[in-house]
């Protein structure tokens, strides 16, 4: 009897029983020539977990003829890796190639990635990296520039389907037993993710014993799935960028999404009231003031009150802030305050500005012609002559 989980036994071994990654594994794209000439590279695949890295990682070893070594940069310590180049240099020696598979090598530090390096270079190995995190962040630059990054995207639907349905037929189990409806579900929930889908498919089974997977079993054994949202890695940036650029566009149905997305993966509410007080300023300025009296108080409701009450304080500043009239006008005249600081950052203040508190002050002319009343207009204007055409405002 297999003991191992489903995904592992429904795990494809060769390319053409891949499903989904057409953009690198059908006919002339880059795994496929790779595959059909026997010329594996070093690559690091970049993709969201149940994409088919590992998968595609050994598929390319098998179809090459190379020897296939695995890692796991959450477990693997020094001497695992001094363990594997010995090895491997034993292959080279062979006449046989290595192809080292480094699972989640964004968890190498700088240190541990640098000694793979030199391996690389003399073909001692062949490394194929995987990630789930941006590798412009975590990789080193020099691993970067010896390999080829590719993108796997998440598998959509009908790929999840066809992968539940393969598993369905290789489990025997017809349409009476696991209908449509909880096929398409399974799908569904996934996320994305061939391994979640099979391992709530494998739960479901279980659940149900004798009877139909029904619907309802299928949500039984997914239960609620947590989204993939680290908040220190990229798409914590994404869907923070989404919904602020969401609301820069005045569309408040999508700035309410990201913002429920970002709620529900346990993001700190603060941290979106924080961008809101920006926004309020970045965004919107003089054309409607008061939006940064509405993002101030939010940030303060959310300190008061915290979750889950605060969500209603959230929601409707978001809603605002979005659907409020738009300006730049703030930004663009601090950016051109800055710069002109910047360049003139010693420019002498006109005499009739200056502080006067001593007779020699005033006698050097210091606040001469100055008026304390509203709206005075100094004669020569308030900035130094250099600075007499700063226009940062456009009326």
């Amino acid at each position: 009897m297999d003991v191992r989980p489903l995904a592992e036994r429904m795990r494809p071994e060769t390319l053409e029983a891949v499903i989904g990654q057409e953009q690198l594994t059908a006919a002339g794209k880059i795994i496929h020539e790779i595959v059909e000439k026997k010329q594996p590279t070093s690559l690091i695949l970049w993709g969201p977990p149940g994409s088919g890295k590992t998968t595609l990682a050994r598929i390319i070893a098998s179809q090459t003829d190379a020897a296939f070594i695995e890692l796991s940069a959450v477990t693997a310590g020094k001497a695992d890796v001094t363990r594997v180049i010995a090895d491997a240099q034993v292959n080279q020696r062979l006449g046989q190639r290595t192809i080292l598979f480094v699972d989640e090598i964004h968890r190498f530090n700088k240190a541990q990635q640098d000694a793979f390096l030199p391996h690389v270079e003399d073909g001692t190995i062949i490394l194929i990296g995987a990630t789930t995190e941006n590798p412009s962040f975590e990789v080193i630059n020099p691993l970067l520039s010896r390999s080829r990054v590719l993108v796997l995207e998440p598998l959509d639907t009908s790929a999840i389907t066809t992968i539940v349905k393969g598993a369905a037929k290789e489990l025997r189990l017809n349409a009476k037993k696991l209908p449509a409806k909880s096929v398409d579900l399974l799908a569904q929930l996934s996320g994305g993710d061939a391994r979640v889908a099979l391992g709530n498919l494998e739960l479901a089974i279980k659940l149900a014993g004798s009877k139909l997977i029904t619907p309802q079993v299928v949500e039984t054994a997914a239960q609620t799935r947590l989204p993939g949202y680290d908040k220190r890695g990229e798409n914590h940036y994404n869907v923070i960028s989404a919904f602020i650029k969401s609301m820069r566009g005045s569309d408040a149905n999508a700035a309410l999404y990201y913002l429920a997305r970002m709620l529900q993966a346990g993001e700190d509410p603060k941290f979106v009231a924080r961008r809101m007080v920006i926004f309020a300023s970045e965004d919107i300025g003089l054309a409607a003031p008061a939006a940064l009296n509405l993002a101030v108080s939010t940030f303060m409701a959310v300190e008061r009150i915290g979750m889950p009450e605060c969500q209603y304080n959230l929601f409707h500043c978001a809603a605002v802030l979005a659907k409020a009239q738009k300006s730049r006008e703030v930004a663009d005249a601090m950016s051109g305050a800055l710069a002109a600081a910047k360049q003139y950052p010693d420019l002498p203040v006109p005499l009739t500005l200056r502080n006067a508190p001593t007779k020699l002050m005033k006698d050097l002319g210091y606040n001469q012609n100055y008026q304390w009343e509203a709206n005075f207009k100094a004669k020569g204007g308030f900035l130094p002559p250099e600075l007499q055409d700063l226009g940062l405002f456009r009326s």
